[in-house]
């Protein structure tokens, strides 16, 4: 689309809204609002993120921490009516460094200002990092940490305030996963999560599958679902939610690209399909899934890294269950970091009508970890 074209539609854009100046775009909280022109998909040269026109106002980001130094991956979780923000700080983009712990925010003002920090994990000799959240049959928050020294561990926190965390699990697993991810309910088998592990080497020694525990999260079965892929055929990262009627959907992050992968099953996790999807403007970009109870939506919150653009595509689950090349268009819904590795991780969760989505952006080794704010899609 030629710039006059662009220019021409923000005019419109302005003009039914009632503005005569950029001064006049403006947000429910008065301040000023970052808007995105975009060509269509279609398009070879395409940077935007709808079919046609103007995107929507970008959602404005509010800091966690910023502290010096590398604030990253972070987990963002409701408990109730207050969020909880954990992530971990080291000083490089490296996962066993002693100093590497896990920390924690709470906010009750939607994301606007958040708690002193609290610390969650850190043991001598070890470093840690959160690499799945979610909630047990109680409502608590639960927080898997990877814990790597001297050996290689996968620990298990629960918290009903996100200031005290207590441990409550090291399962001894018979593969030891890279991580294992968020935690989400399924009838008929109790909590579940999925792990993967690997080399992330040209060669076959990759697997995924799940967790799932009966007893609230005390123990936990693994059960592999795929084993021997190459790096191509990996899913890494996954995000999942329980559809109704034993149907599962997850999205996974794939090292080579050019696609996310979705994976499905029909009978309570029991067995999966794994196929690409036609989600393509990705780098290493981690999943992060919201279904919508009342809509029956479902967002999939993703950072393009390189690009600095925090993305959702949003669809009602059942035209792409059985369909993973039918994915809607996808649009930008805030900005950060162009570097490559130093900023994305996007992490989401909702109360009410709002979705919360954490990221880090940056660049090493001093990094911040932020929370976009932004209304549920509606139908």
């Amino acid at each position: 689309m030629k710039p006059q074209k662009l220019i021409s539609l923000l005019a419109l854009f302005m003009m039914a809204n009632g503005c005569r100046s950029a001064n006049d775009l403006s947000i429910a909280t008065g301040q000023p609002s970052q808007v995105r022109l975009q060509r269509g998909p279609g398009d070879p040269a395409d940077t935007f993120t709808r079919p046609t026109g103007l995107a929507m106002a970008l959602a404005k980001s509010f800091v966690v921490q910023n502290a010096k130094g590398y604030n990253s991956w972070p987990m963002i979780q409701a408990i109730g009516e207050k969020l909880v923000c954990v992530y971990s700080r080291g000083t490089a983009h490296a996962i066993s460094e002693d100093v590497r712990a896990v920390y924690a925010r709470t906010s009750t003002d939607n994301g606007k200002t958040w708690t002193k920090e609290t610390v969650v994990a850190n043991t001598p000799g070890y470093g840690e990092v959160e690499v799945g959240k979610g909630l047990d049959a109680n409502g608590a928050m639960l927080l898997w940490v990877r814990r790597i020294g001297k050996d290689w561990n996968h620990d298990l926190y629960r918290t009903t305030d996100g200031v005290t965390f207590t441990r409550i699990a090291t399962p001894k697993l018979a593969v030891t996963p890279m991580q294992i991810t968020d935690v989400f309910a399924v009838p008929k088998v109790g909590l579940m999560a999925l792990w993967f592990a690997g080399r992330y080497a040209d060669d076959t020694s990759h697997s995924w599958g799940t967790l799932t525990s009966k007893d609230n999260g005390a123990t936990w079965t693994q059960t592999a679902i795929e084993s021997g892929l190459t790096k191509a055929q990996w899913p890494t990262e996954p995000a999942a939610v329980y559809l109704g009627n034993g149907r599962i959907l997850a999205i996974a992050r794939t090292e080579t690209g050019p696609f996310q992968f979705q994976m499905i099953s029909t009978d309570y996790g029991a067995t999966w399909t794994r196929k690409p999807t036609n989600i393509g403007d990705i780098s290493a970009s981690t999943p992060s899934l919201i279904l919508d109870a009342e809509t029956g939506l479902l967002s999939n919150y993703y950072y393009q890294r390189g690009k600095g653009i925090l993305r959702r595509r949003v669809v009602d689950p059942d035209r792409v269950f059985d369909h993973p090349l039918g994915w809607p268009a996808s649009e930008a819904v805030a900005t950060g970091s162009t570097i490559p590795f130093d900023a994305g991780n996007a992490n989401a969760t909702a109360i009410r009508g709002t979705h919360y989505i954490s990221f880090y952006s940056g660049k090493a080794p001093d990094t911040a970890i932020l929370v976009s704010v932004l209304p549920a899609p509606s139908r």
